[in-house]
């Protein structure tokens, strides 16, 4: 059973949020695999289905991005996901826009959603998938530059991007993050 979490802010202030890319391919994911996230459970919205004929819990936490860990860690103990089953979809300032980065394991960098899990679980053994978007401008401070909405033109761009991240959640199910690493991680549509 893999636990596949996408990151961000409940709400509808937040809906198409830069910090919200990670429910946005939840989304994508539940459309694709024709799987309800309706259910509130763990301090989250989840669904259950399966990919590639693995069993999978798919995660939106209503906790606010800072305190994500705190539904994870919930759901995590109450069905005894092994660390590395799971599955955490985010967004990322330190890559360039158009890229998806899929990582097995490491620190939190300076996403505080990411902190949160490492936190509650007391482990960043457990694989990511980062999508862009985008640097912050000079003149901005990040947390306004996080919550603001995407251009028309790099809307464009973002459903490329979370196509990647979607694959990529495939391709760990069925193949494991070496092979998603390998086939997206040198992707970029604005190259």
């Amino acid at each position: 059973m893999y636990l596949i979490v996408g990151l961000g802010n409940p709400g509808r202030n937040y809906v198409d949020t830069r910090h919200n890319v990670g429910f946005m391919t939840i989304d994508r994911i539940a459309n694709k695999h024709n799987i309800e996230v309706i259910k509130s459970k763990h301090n989250a919205l989840i669904g259950e289905g399966s990919i590639n004929g693995e069993r999978v819990i798919l995660m939106k936490p209503m906790t606010f991005m800072n305190e994500s860990g705190r539904a994870i860690i919930d759901c995590v103990r109450f069905l005894k996901i092994p660390i590395d089953n799971i599955i955490v979809i985010c967004d990322d300032i330190d890559i360039p826009f158009g890229t998806v980065r899929v990582k097995k394991k490491g620190s939190a960098g300076t996403h505080n959603g990411l902190k949160s899990i490492i936190n509650h679980t007391k482990d960043q053994n457990f694989p990511r998938i980062k999508i862009s978007v985008g640097k912050k401008p000079a003149y901005m401070d990040l947390a306004n530059f996080v919550l603001s909405r995407f251009s028309n033109d790099e809307k464009k761009v973002l459903d490329l991007q979370i196509d990647d991240a979607v694959e990529a959640t495939e391709l760990i199910i069925k193949s494991g993050v070496d092979e998603a690493m390998n086939k997206l991680n040198g992707v970029n549509h604005l190259a």
